[in-house]
C-alpha cells in the first residue's frame, strides 16, 4: 500500500499562522507568539498516528567538519553582476531562497530571467508551476528571449512531481524555482494548497532533497496585505535568504531588497526598471527618484537617504495650505504618518508656528517609501518651504533626525551620504555634527539658515 498514514483517527487542531504553534481550541490570541487571529483550522493526524515518508532520504550521519568535502559546491553565477554582488557570490548549491511581493510585481518573470541567465551558462534549470500552464510558461520566455535548451519546465500542484528529478545526484538541475509554494501540496499533508499544513510540508520536502541533490532551490511565496510573507514564519527561518521584490504596479521601478542573507550582506537593494522585455538593472540609481523636478517651486526638498548600504537622493514634497475644515487633515505617503504628527507639533512647540487651520499633505517623490530617521530634515525643510512659500536653494540636500526637543541628531551612514553629496554636487549640505556642510543643531537653525526667519 502507498498510504501516508497508518490506522489512527483525523482530529481537528488550531496553527498559529505566525509562529506554527499548536492549539487544540481556537483563541482570539495565540498563547506562544501573543498575535491576534492568527489561529487556522487545520485537519491533522491524532497523537500516535505515525506517517510513513514519502521517499528514502538515505541515513544521516556525522563527520568531523574538518573531512567534510566542499568541492563542486562552489557559488555560480545568476547572470547578473549585482545580483550576485548582493547575494553574496551568486548562487550557492544546495540553498534554499525566498522571493516575496505583491501579484504582479514582477518576480515570475524575473525569476524567469534569471532562469534563462543560468541555462545559458550550461546549467540544467527547472521552471516549475503551480499557476500557468506550458504554453503561457513559453509565450512568456519568449517573450523576454530566455528560451534555452537547458531551460526546463513543469506545470503541476503535486510537489510529488518534482520529486524524482532529484533523486540523482548527477543529473539533477542546478537551479530550481518554484513559482510558487503556495500553489503546491503534498500527499502527506492534510488540507487545500496554501494552508499552514501543506505550506510547512512543500517547503520542508523541497529545501531538504534539494540541499541533497545540490541544487539550488527558489521559492516563490505570496504577501499579506501589510506587504509581510505570508504562510507560518516557518518558511523565513527553513530558507538561507530572503528578497522581497517590491514597487507600484502602475510605476516602473521595482526594488528587490534582501532582507536576509547567510551568504553575504542583508538589507542590500537594487533598482530595476520594468521595460517589454522584463525587468532591467538601473546601474546608477542615486537620482533615479528625483524624475524632473523643478527647483524654483516652494514645498520641495531633497533628502540624502540610505537603503541598505546605498545612498538615494529623493525628492521630499510637503503642501501647507488654509484649512476650511472643523479638524484639519495630515496625509502623508511614502512614510510613516505619525513621522509628520510628530514634527508638526515639534515645529508649533519649537519655532511658535501654527498649523492649527491649515492642511499639511506630505509625499515620498517617485513612489518609493522610506522609513529611516534620516528623512526628518528633509521633511521638515519642505514643511516650512510650503509653509513661508520660499523655494529651497536649488542644489540643496538635507538629512537627519528630529528629535522631540527641536535638536537634529546623526544618523547612520553619515560618510556614505556625504560622499555621495559631494560626488553628485550638492551645496549646501545640510546635516548635524559636520562643520563642512553648514552643521546645524536644531530646526531654529535650519529656520534662520534657510528662511532668514527667527
Amino acid at each position: 500500500s502507498e498510504g501516508f498514514f497508518m490506522a489512527g483517527k483525523i482530529k481537528e487542531t488550531y496553527v498559529c499562522t505566525e509562529c506554527g504553534a499548536k492549539s487544540p481550541l481556537w483563541r482570539g490570541q495565540c498563547l506562544v507568539c501573543k498575535a491576534w487571529n492568527s489561529l487556522e483550522l487545520v485537519a491533522a493526524p491524532a497523537e500516535g498516528a505515525r506517517k510513513r515518508p514519502i521517499g528514502s532520504l538515505g541515513p544521516v550521519k556525522a563527520m568531523p567538519l574538518a573531512h567534510v568535502e566542499d568541492h563542486g559546491h562552489e557559488p555560480f553565477g545568476t547572470g547578473l553582476d549585482a545580483l550576485d554582488r548582493v547575494l553574496g557570490k551568486g548562487l550557492v548549491p544546495g540553498s534554499a531562497l525566498l522571493i516575496g511581493g505583491e501579484p504582479g510585481i514582477g518576480k515570475s518573470t524575473l525569476l524567469l530571467q534569471l532562469a534563462g541567465a543560468v541555462a545559458r551558462e550550461n546549467k540544467i534549470v527547472l521552471y516549475a508551476s503551480g499557476e500557468e500552464s506550458l504554453p503561457q510558461i513559453r509565450s512568456r520566455a519568449e517573450r523576454l528571449d530566455v528560451l534555452h535548451d537547458n531551460l526546463l519546465a513543469v506545470a503541476t500542484s503535486r510537489v510529488e512531481d518534482l520529486f524524482p528529478v532529484l533523486e540523482d545526484t548527477e543529473t539533477a538541475p542546478a537551479l530550481m524555482i518554484v513559482d510558487s509554494v503556495q500553489t503546491l501540496a503534498s500527499d502527506s499533508a492534510e488540507g487545500l494548497p496554501g494552508n499552514v499544513s501543506q505550506v510547512r510540508t512543500v517547503a520542508t520536502e523541497l529545501v531538504e532533497r534539494c540541499r541533497r541533490a545540490g541544487t539550488t532551490l527558489v521559492l516563490v511565496g505570496h504577501v499579506t496585505k501589510d506587504g509581510t510573507l505570508a504562510g507560518p514564519r516557518l518558511l523565513e527561518h527553513l530558507v538561507d535568504t530572503v528578497i522581497s521584490l517590491e514597487g507600484d504596479r502602475r510605476e516602473m521601478f521595482r526594488m528587490l531588497r534582501v532582507l536576509k542573507n547567510r551568504f553575504g550582506p542583508n538589507q542590500e537593494l537594487l533598482i530595476f526598471r520594468m521595460v517589454r522585455k522584463g525587468l532591467e538593472l538601473v546601474e546608477d540609481p542615486s537620482t533615479f527618484f528625483l524624475g524632473a523636478r523643478d527647483t524654483s517651486l516652494s514645498g520641495t526638498a531633497v533628502v540624502m537617504a540610505m537603503d541598505g548600504q546605498r545612498p538615494f537622493a529623493v525628492e521630499i514634497q510637503a503642501l501647507a495650505t488654509r484649512s476650511y475644515l472643523a479638524i484639519p487633515r495630515r496625509t502623508g505617503l511614502g512614510f510613516d504618518v505619525n513621522r509628520l504628527h510628530l514634527l508638526l507639533a515639534v515645529l508649533e512647540k519649537r519655532l511658535r508656528l501654527n498649523f492649527g487651520q491649515a492642511d499639511i499633505y506630505a509625499k515620498v517623490g517617485g513612489g518609493m517609501r522610506l522609513q529611516e530617521p534620516g528623512l526628518d530634515l528633509a521633511l521638515v525643510a519642505a514643511l516650512l518651504s510650503s509653509f513661508y512659500d520660499i523655494p529651497l536653494p536649488e542644489r540643496c540636500v538635507l538629512w537627519g533626525e528630529v528629535d522631540l526637543n527641536g535638536q537634529i541628531r546623526p544618523v547612520s551612514g553619515q560618510d556614505v551620504r556625504m560622499k555621495q553629496a559631494l560626488r553628485l554636487g550638492y551645496s549646501p549640505i545640510l546635516c548635524p555634527e559636520n562643520p563642512k556642510s553648514k552643521g546645524i543643531a536644531t530646526v531654529a537653525d535650519l529656520q534662520r539658515v534657510l528662511f532668514r526667519k527667527g
